[in-house]
């Protein structure tokens, strides 16, 4: 794939270059690719194994295409005393699908977020790249309902 060489390509002689080319490849494409760990792991003169274990190791890193839309619902610390795992519970039976997974339909990505910043206004979800502070079920079911989920999503 182009995205990939393009990103080793930019990256490929800068010390450190593993997570600048697996955060330009996944901002290019929506997640890295499985079969681009061989070319990075190549270029990078590291294993398979290594890069592997940074894509794995690393919540932010996906290895399926996510759904057109992005629902993050934060689990640090404060989210939590304020009942995110309930509202996180919520949206895994709203949306129907499990964390890390995508929706039926392939339109919303369900994520955990480790901290989105928004502490004293917590619990916090991030939808889209728009974080929404003291979000309740039903704030969560409006927020959801007002995503255009119109668009059809192609297999590759």
């Amino acid at each position: 794939m182009q995205e990939i060489q393009n990103a080793l390509a930019k990256f490929q002689d800068v010390p450190g270059a593993l997570l600048p080319i697996l955060h330009d490849v996944q901002d290019a494409l929506g997640y890295v690719p499985p079969e681009a760990v061989g070319d990075i792991a190549k270029a990078l003169n590291l294993s398979r194994a290594e890069v592997h274990g940074v894509i794995t190791y690393y919540h932010h890193f996906r290895s399926e295409a996510p759904g057109h839309h992005i629902v993050q619902v934060c689990r640090a610390e404060a989210c939590q005393a304020m009942g995110a795992q309930a509202l996180f519970d919520h949206a895994e039976k709203s949306l129907g699908c499990a964390s890390h997974g995508t929706t039926a339909d392939g339109q919303v990505t369900l994520e955990p977020a480790y901290c989105l910043g928004l502490c004293a206004c917590s619990p916090a979800v991030m939808i889209d790249d728009v974080v929404h502070a003291r979000v309740t079920n039903e704030k969560f079911d409006a927020l959801i309902s007002a995503l255009d989920l119109s668009k059809v999503r192609v297999s590759s």
